[in-house]
């Protein structure tokens, strides 16, 4: 492939036009599954486990910047990166260079037990870039599940205290205790029971549909748990999984007053919306919130599997030897965090604000075109489209989500839906003006025709 990708993710309007012709893409040369993907599906489908989604025929080979290719040599352009993973989009040299390095120094030594240069670095890095003034600590883990389920026990081991409150809609992973939290989905729970005790789930805020106010906290606290035992708070600042829904600050603030009133920590999980996705670091700057944990994960590595939880000093002095991981903080996986964490922050997070503005205006005239068009809300590269069958009503229109999902894949467009009905736009951060006015013609069009 000899797409040419800028080193800093963007490209000038006034390069538009010369974009198209040298970057060759979307192109479908083949209808999806082609040949090369129907024999990866069959083999997928004969020995996988029963458990995994798929949710449209994509059999990838490779990619550059914020466009796929397939098996078949079908291109397309990518609005969900992984699922907000492939923060700075697909083979950027920089992440390349860095792991090729590490890897050819060495793969592995547990950085439960020893030292390496790529694991200090990272600590000093994350622990810099978190929210706020305290001083913080850093655990590095394998993923968001695992940030998750640390940062429960670190609440526990260091408030004393045994409940946790999260939200409805909330997405922390598929361990236990990532379930346990969960709210967004009821497939994720069924089954699995009994799970994690002493979780409570309180409505979030959604300007949409309803506005919460703290009185359902404060109804928690009266008839089913003292705050006195309270843990943590856990709470996506912008909601993932749930729909892509972004609160108001006020509910923000309120909940970061009333754990500072009541001795309860107040968890981010910014395993979706942090490393820039939103224009700002994290979402927790976005708001003007310093939690006592963040965490993160996703695109922190670029695609190597790392996740991090950072930590107010005050708050992790957990003992020695009472969480470890073999693995989290593996070291080509650090390298890549660090490659990322630089490119993010010397221009693909100021683009992810540049082409989030971009791809909001453009979806808001789509809405004024196309009534199933509820609601566009979000900050930076993570938009929420919330699909409806009614303005008036704002009944969800799942299927057609369902359905607008495989008519872009079949046109070039990787999309994937969240909540009832909203499709989530979460691309790298690297994306284009090519790629977002290409990417809102080939929505502008699918929805003509399902909406026909």
């Amino acid at each position: 492939m000899n797409v040419e990708t800028p080193k800093n993710g963007s490209m000038e309007d006034n390069t538009l036009q010369s974009s198209r012709a040298t970057l060759a893409y979307p192109r479908i040369l083949v209808p999806p599954p082609g040949p090369a993907a129907q024999r990866i599906i069959a083999l997928d489908q004969e020995y996988a486990s029963t458990s995994y989604i798929k949710e449209y025929p994509l059999a990838m080979a490779g990619g550059q910047g914020a466009m796929v290719e397939d098996v078949d040599g079908n291109r397309y352009i990518d609005f969900m990166a992984g699922i907000a993973v492939s923060s700075t989009g697909y083979n950027h040299p920089a992440v390349v260079k860095a792991v090729q390095e590490q890897a050819g120094k060495f793969l592995h030594i547990c950085g439960t037990d020893f030292y390496y240069d790529t694991m200090s670095r990272l600590f000093e890095k994350l622990a810099l870039l978190a929210p706020g003034s305290d001083k913080k600590r850093v655990f590095l883990t394998n993923s968001g599940t695992e940030a998750t389920e640390g940062a429960i026990k670190l609440a526990r081991r260091a408030t004393g205290r045994q409940g946790i409150i999260a939200f409805e809609g909330a997405f922390h992973g598929r361990t236990y205790a990532g379930i346990s939290l969960s709210a967004s989905k009821v497939k994720y729970r069924q089954g699995f029971g009994p799970l994690l005790p002493s979780v409570y789930h309180l409505p979030f805020d959604y300007p949409y549909r309803h506005l919460e106010d703290m009185s359902s906290l404060k109804h928690l606290f009266e008839s089913r748990i003292a705050a006195e035992e309270v843990a943590a708070i856990f709470i996506e600042p912008i909601l993932g999984e749930g729909g892509y829904v972004v609160p108001r600050p006020e509910f923000i603030h309120g909940l970061r007053r009333i754990c500072d009133e009541n001795g309860i920590l107040l968890v981010c999980d910014e395993v979706q919306s942090g490393v820039g996705r939103t224009g700002h670091m994290w979402a927790s700057n976005y708001f003007g919130v310093e939690p006592d944990i963040l965490l993160s994960a996703k695109g922190l590595g670029s695609g190597m599997p790392i996740g991090a939880i950072i930590a107010k000093e005050s708050i992790m002095k957990w003992t020695r030897g009472s969480h470890g991981s073999t693995f989290g903080g593996n070291p080509v996986c650090c390298a890549a965090a660090l490659a990322t964490l630089e490119l993010v922050q010397n221009g693909l997070m100021d683009n992810a604000a540049k082409m989030g503005q971009r791809l909001i205006s453009g979806l808001r005239r789509l809405q004024d075109k196309h009534e199933v068009i509820g609601d566009v809300r979000g900050v930076g590269l993570m938009i929420g489209v919330e699909l409806v069958k009614d303005r008036t009503t704002k009944e969800p229109a799942g299927t057609l989500m369902g359905e607008l999902e495989q008519l872009a894949f079949r046109r070039g467009l990787l999309l994937l839906g969240c909540g009832k009905s909203t499709i989530r736009i979460a691309p790298p951060l690297v994306l284009s003006p090519y790629d977002v006015d290409t990417g809102l013609d080939i929505l502008d069009g699918c929805l003509t025709e399902l909406t026909r």
